[in-house]
């Protein structure tokens, strides 16, 4: 039993998962452009990955793009939903990221594509991840983090301020990029990277936005939500407040989706190891090609031209 905190509404995200499962090929369009940008930094690694694991796979597109690799030879999906999971290609498991079903070293590749910020222990599931990979294979995930949805999250708020007798988690916390890094290493990962790509999605009003999150079963579900549906006062006066607050020009809204890449490889004595302190060979001001300061002596400021 895991002892981590429980934020999430677990049964609740699976529940949503599977009534959105039959039509979810109209709202995946964030879903396939995040497993487009991970199939493209696969390509960057040149080594092949005959057993792949797609976790979290929703209908599947991640897993297509993977499919389509002549290096895998095996593809498993697995998603909390059954009927997410029923729709991938490949074999197919319906899976807990908090608990996950596979032997250790089961796996070349691990990928995950906007589904791990809906996990409670996520340490944990982390931790699980690198069991099922085998030596020296790789994990590569996405998750949505930072300011994702910080508009919608502000104008609910504002909104809740001028109507509610008080303001209620309305849009679910994401995890920070600074924390991410720290996360892989805690789960013993070798050679940990965490990055973040902004994508910013242009809706012609909040009721748009609102409709997409639903198709995405990406809507509220931590344990901690009001569960009486929001009054339709305050949903108008959500909707005005984003309006007024984010509206461009031409009276589209954006809404912000931070995605978060986790990199890490289970660990393998081939794997390049950090120097130890005080043995380079080299000063860091050589191979930037600048003046090394003294401890206390300020460097001149450098000239900054606006992008």
């Amino acid at each position: 039993m895991s002892t981590a905190m429980q934020i999430f509404d677990r049964p609740l995200v699976r529940q949503r998962r599977d009534q959105r499962a039959s039509g979810f090929a109209g709202y995946q369009f964030l879903k396939a452009e995040v497993a487009d940008r991970i199939a493209d930094r696969l390509l960057d690694i040149n080594r092949p990955f005959p057993v792949a694991l797609d976790l979290g796979c929703h209908t599947g597109a991640l897993g297509r793009l993977l499919a389509a690799r002549p290096d895998v030879e095996t593809l498993v999906s697995a998603d909390l939903s059954p009927r997410m999971a029923a729709q991938a290609p490949g074999l197919r498991a319906a899976a807990d990221e908090e608990l996950l079903p596979f032997a250790e070293e089961s796996f070349n590749l691990a990928v995950s594509a906007l589904s791990l910020h809906w996990v409670n222990d996520l340490p944990g599931a982390l931790i699980q991840l690198n069991r099922t990979l085998k030596p020296d294979g790789l994990f590569l995930a996405a998750m949505l983090g930072g300011d994702t949805l910080t508009e919608l999250r502000q104008a609910m708020m504002q909104a809740e301020l001028a109507v509610e007798p008080g303001v209620a988690p309305r849009v679910s916390p994401f995890a920070d990029i600074r924390d991410a890094g720290g996360l892989l290493q805690r789960a013993g990962f070798a050679l940990p990277v965490a990055d973040v790509e902004r994508i910013t999605v242009d809706y012609a009003d909040a009721f748009s936005l609102m409709r997409d999150l639903q198709g995405m079963a990406e809507t509220n579900a931590v344990l901690e939500r009001h569960k009486a549906p929001l009054k339709r006062r305050t949903l108008f006066a959500a909707v005005e407040a984003y309006h007024d607050l984010f509206a461009r020009r031409d009276g589209r809204i954006p809404a912000t989706f931070d995605v978060v890449f986790l990199t890490g490889w289970a660990p393998h004595e081939s794997q390049q190891k950090p120097l130890a302190p005080g043995s380079a060979t080299m000063r860091l001001a050589q191979v930037l090609g600048t003046k090394e300061h003294t401890a206390g002596e300020k460097a001149p400021p450098r000239p900054w031209k606006r992008p």
